[in-house]
């Protein structure tokens, strides 16, 4: 068994950890208290590192557990996800395009916000870190099953509200 490096091995995970408290938090500075206290935290279990089977699961469990505790505390009151930059622009759009796929990527963006927290983790976990089916539900302790059903009924509920809101537009 491979012994576990804090900055080869935790320490890579920081971004991924940071998007997930976003995800659930809705605010870019409790999220980044919230990866600095995992981090903390599982610094402080180095001793017990090799009896955890999955380290990366392990680490998002703490994050996801500390990043909802945040959110009962603040009474659930979530602030509007800062708006994320389109990496790398298509150079071929017009501005009034570039315009138009920033809308759809922030529209996209508060759907997703505002979906049921499971829905949210899990698609977060799925289609934003690529995790695999199996270490999404070790992470939010459910089964492979309610990780699908989650997964699923997240998209459709996206695809539902995106298709109203282009429809309504002008």
């Amino acid at each position: 068994m491979k012994k576990l490096s804090f900055r080869n091995d935790i320490l890579p995970l920081k971004n991924q950890l940071y998007r997930l408290a976003q995800r659930i938090t809705l605010d870019s500075a409790e999220a980044e208290d919230i990866v600095q206290e995992t981090l903390i935290k599982i610094w402080n279990r180095r001793d017990t590192w090799d009896e955890i089977d999955n380290m990366e699961a392990f680490c998002f469990t703490i994050c996801r557990n500390l990043s909802l505790d945040s959110i009962k505390k603040r009474g659930n009151q979530n602030e509007s996800i800062d708006q994320a930059q389109i990496d790398h622009p298509d150079n071929a759009l017009t501005p009034s395009d570039r315009t138009i796929q920033r809308d759809e990527v922030e529209w996209v963006r508060q759907i997703v916000d505002s979906l049921p927290e499971k829905q949210r983790s899990c698609i977060q976990l799925r289609d934003f870190e690529g995790k695999t089916y199996k270490d999404i539900a070790q992470i939010l302790q459910i089964s492979e099953e309610q990780v699908k059903v989650n997964i699923f009924r997240g998209r459709q509920t996206i695809k539902q509200r995106f298709l109203e809101i282009d429809r309504h537009k002008i």
